[in-house]
């Protein structure tokens, strides 16, 4: 199993028609890896507090659909958090949030995940947000100790950090307990770190979104360091939301999921090239909508 922890939200996406109209769609980076991981096959499971609202019924049963498990979700009465994005020419979103009051921000500790849990992932909002911060980053550190892989996504959303240099040595404090961080260049450029200075924190691999320019991975290799680069593939990009949670949910696939190499080896250009794939596809579709697996393999 597969355990991604973090908010569950409705992201308000433009459309053409009629003019000004926002579309309410399921979101959140955690929700989305989470979905992803289900539509690719893998055994998953939400770990989050979801609102018990309309918003809040329609998101788990989009992961019920999935095939997610749902045991680990903790439910509240207040209202769901809103993400209203804004669409760049080139397809890219920015985000204003709505979070006062709302429910994933009161997420409290579960007292142990699954015994067969083997990996878990956590990021964007979930991070940020207090109480539920301290939470999640409590989770993180209990896990990554009995030897579970952990995948840190930050996903940095600057609105939502009142204090930038306090999260920034928060991350650093995260990096003992992480196995792979995956970020984006423009993650990479708010944090303002370097790479291999993230490495000797604690992570075995460091993977680096480039939107059209693909993925790199810098990664203990023996006795040092190596590097390994794929391209995007082409497509028409309706909008990049979710892009880089179907990017989350491909490593885990490959690295904890089914398809994961007996050994524990990892075949770098290979894993690379399936989640930019998997990314690529998300992108040719609006609001965050990971493929399945059937898609994958055609």
């Amino acid at each position: 199993m597969i355990v991604v922890g973090g908010e569950a939200l409705i992201d308000l996406v433009p459309v053409a028609q009629p003019p000004g109209a926002l579309l309410p769609r399921p979101g959140g980076g955690p929700y989305n890896t989470a979905l992803a991981l289900g539509r690719l096959g893998a055994e998953a499971a939400f770990c989050s507090r979801v609102s018990a609202d309309g918003f809040g019924e329609s998101l788990l049963a989009g992961l019920r659909a999935a095939g997610v498990d749902l045991s680990l979700v903790q439910r509240g009465p207040e209202p769901t958090t809103l993400a209203v994005a804004s669409l760049g020419p080139d397809g890219s979103a920015a985000y204003g949030f709505y979070v006062e009051g709302t429910a994933d921000r009161l997420f409290a500790l579960p007292e142990a995940l699954p015994a067969r849990a083997r990996a878990l992932a956590l990021g964007t909002c979930s991070l940020a947000l207090e109480p539920g911060a301290s939470a999640y980053e409590a989770l993180l550190r209990r896990e990554s100790a009995r030897g579970l892989l952990t995948l840190l996504d930050p996903n940095i959303r600057p609105a939502l950090i009142a204090d930038p240099a306090a999260y920034r040595t928060r991350f650093l404090g995260w990096l003992p307990s992480v196995s792979v961080l995956k970020l984006s260049e423009e993650d990479a450029g708010w944090l303002g770190g370097r790479v291999d200075d993230w490495l000797a924190a604690g992570p075995s691999a460091v993977v680096l979104t480039r939107g059209a320019a693909g993925l790199t991975v810098r990664t203990w290799e023996g006795a040092g360091y190596a590097e390994y680069a794929v391209p995007a593939p082409a497509v028409a990009v309706a909008d990049t939301i979710g892009a880089g949670d179907t990017v989350n949910a491909a490593l885990l696939h490959r690295l904890a999921g089914p398809d994961r190499a007996a050994d524990g080896a990892v075949d770098w250009p290979q894993v690379l090239a399936f989640a930019a794939r998997a990314a690529a596809l998300t992108c040719t579709r609006t609001g965050a909508e990971p493929p399945y697996a059937a898609e994958l393999s055609r």
